[in-house]
């Protein structure tokens, strides 16, 4: 029976620098299985993987991974985490098996057995025909695949994967997404990525944990967080935007705009207003004289659950 103990548990965290304070009074569940991590730069996320690893001692607040008190059980903890960090940490001077035997021993496993999971793990990262290389001459790319090699080799229960994909080009970034939906749905290994890219975090994970400026903006299963809760619609349209978002906003609803010409519309409430909701926002651009160019119904995205958690819709 599969265990569905909480992989990791936050209980009023707080972790300051100095007159910042990186989380505020942070209480979350990350359930067992691939949980995402999602935040601004400086919500905190890094921070709370660094504090959840025994780095930081929090200023305030109980952690809990895999069962095991932090504070307490910092190194028992470490034993059974694996962790990718977004910096690169390789030994200059040395090959990659070499590399990724020697972090085996220190993770506690006998040399010969070290040696053997190394050749493994690579060859499961892809670079098995590069392993015998210095690891200095490899690609962005190729250095990101050894840091999860490194992170993989001890076969933890819980792996932290932080921006796993930074400096990687499509296929390479295609290719590690694969490799991460592979170590939680098939290789049973809990993981928690961190990242700002948020279609990775909806292909690879089940549930998110979104920060903003050191809180818990929301969390969750990310189907959930999806809907039911309103419809969205894409739309375009000619005419002055700013009159347009404040009548929505005045209507009561919810506008983003996107990195396109295209803005996302959220019409709160599981019911449709009479005569359609795509009426509606029509007869709002000709209340402010604009003109509506495109409109069609949507489905929910991570990016629509993060956009109203942090208030940007």
């Amino acid at each position: 029976m599969a265990d569905t103990s909480p992989a990791v548990v936050l209980d009023r965290v707080s972790v300051i620098y100095g007159k910042n304070r990186a989380l505020r009074d942070v209480s979350a569940v990350f359930p067992p299985g691939a949980v995402g991590l999602l935040g601004p730069n400086g919500a905190g996320k890094s921070t709370m993987l660094k504090a959840l690893l025994g780095f930081i001692p929090p200023a305030s607040g109980r952690l809990e991974v895999l069962g095991l008190n932090v504070a307490d059980r910092p190194l028992e903890v470490r034993a059974r985490l694996g962790y990718m960090p977004e910096t690169d940490g390789h030994i200059p001077g040395m090959n990659a098996v070499t590399f990724v035997a020697y972090c085996a021993q220190l993770a506690g496993l006998p040399k010969a057995d070290a040696m053997q999971r190394a050749h493994e793990t690579l060859f499961y990262v892809g670079l098995g025909e590069a392993r015998y290389r210095n690891v200095e001459t490899y690609s962005a790319g190729m250095k990101q695949r050894i840091k999860l090699a490194q992170a993989l080799v001890h076969d933890p229960d819980l792996v932290f994967l932080d921006e796993p994909t930074n400096g990687m080009d499509p296929k390479g970034r295609e290719e590690m997404l694969e490799l991460i939906r592979d170590i939680a749905h098939n290789k049973g290994i809990n993981l928690i990525l961190s990242s700002h890219l948020l279609p990775d975090v909806e292909y690879t994970c089940d549930h998110v944990v979104v920060l903003d400026k050191g809180s818990v903006a929301t969390f969750g299963p990310i189907e959930e967080l999806k809907g039911p809760t309103g419809r969205v619609y894409e739309v375009r349209v000619k005419g002055d935007l700013a009159p347009f978002i404040a009548a929505l906003h005045g209507a009561g609803m919810e506008c983003r705009e996107t990195d396109e010409d295209i803005m996302r519309v959220f019409v709160p409430g599981p019911i449709e207003r009479p005569g359609g909701d795509q009426q509606h926002i029509c007869a709002v651009a000709g209340h402010v004289h604009v003109q509506v160019r495109h409109l069609k119904t949507s489905l929910p995205t991570l990016e629509d659950v993060f956009a109203r958690a942090i208030g940007e819709a």
